[in-house]
């Protein structure tokens, strides 16, 4: 099905503020919140300026706030990361999002929420992370990142049954996302393990059934 010309989100290096990389994600996305609704193009066009770890990490933040509860949200959060992480993977430096899902309301006041929610894991998280093992994080890295990334979002609409359980692979999203904003490998590694984690929680919720 053919789609409306979608607004074009471009890749640049990632910009540190000096309340941190993460604290400043978080004012970006703060500053793009207008009336009471916010489009997902616009939360977009905003962070994307700040690489493609924020385009990670932000959709997959917003799902373990409150707006993860709501139904059918993770899956559009699953699917908005899922084009991310297929652009990044082939390498493309200006990313898209169809015009369907570029127009898709927030509710203001939600992510206004969850951004106050998150600031003091934001904060502890900036104090902790500083950049090692950078090797990690360069293009072959990326681009794996992107495939794991991808493969993780084909578990949240089943796992959309059990409330927040989708919270599990998102949280490895933010963790690779995080990876490349602060360029630390050692955070690739958790990554990693949070994802076999995520996987294994999946599949044994499945075999339970």
């Amino acid at each position: 099905m053919a789609l409306a010309t979608p607004r074009i989100v471009e890749h640049k290096e990632s910009v540190q503020s000096d309340a941190g990389p993460i604290n400043g994600l978080l004012d970006q996305l703060e500053a793009a919140i207008g009336c009471e609704t916010v489009s997902i193009g616009d939360l977009a066009e905003r962070i994307g300026q700040r690489g493609y770890g924020a385009l990670l990490i932000v959709p997959a933040l917003l799902e373990i706030t409150p707006i993860g509860g709501v139904p059918g949200v993770p899956t559009v959060l699953a699917v908005i990361i899922s084009l991310f992480a297929v652009q990044i993977l082939f390498g493309r430096q200006r990313m898209w999002l169809p015009h369907f899902i570029e127009q898709r309301k927030l509710s203001a006041s939600r992510i206004t929420a969850g951004v106050s929610e998150l600031r003091p894991l934001a904060r502890r998280l900036d104090s902790c992370f500083r950049g090692r093992f950078s090797a990690l994080t360069e293009r072959v890295f990326v681009q794996f990142a992107a495939l794991i990334c991808l493969l993780l979002m084909l578990l949240v609409p089943p796992l959309e049954i059990v409330p927040f359980a989708s919270s599990a692979p998102m949280l490895a999203v933010i963790a690779f996302g995080l990876a490349l904003l602060i360029r630390d490998g050692v955070l690739m590694v958790v990554a990693i393990l949070i994802s076999g984690g995520a996987f294994t929680l999946t599949l044994g919720m499945f075999l339970s059934l």
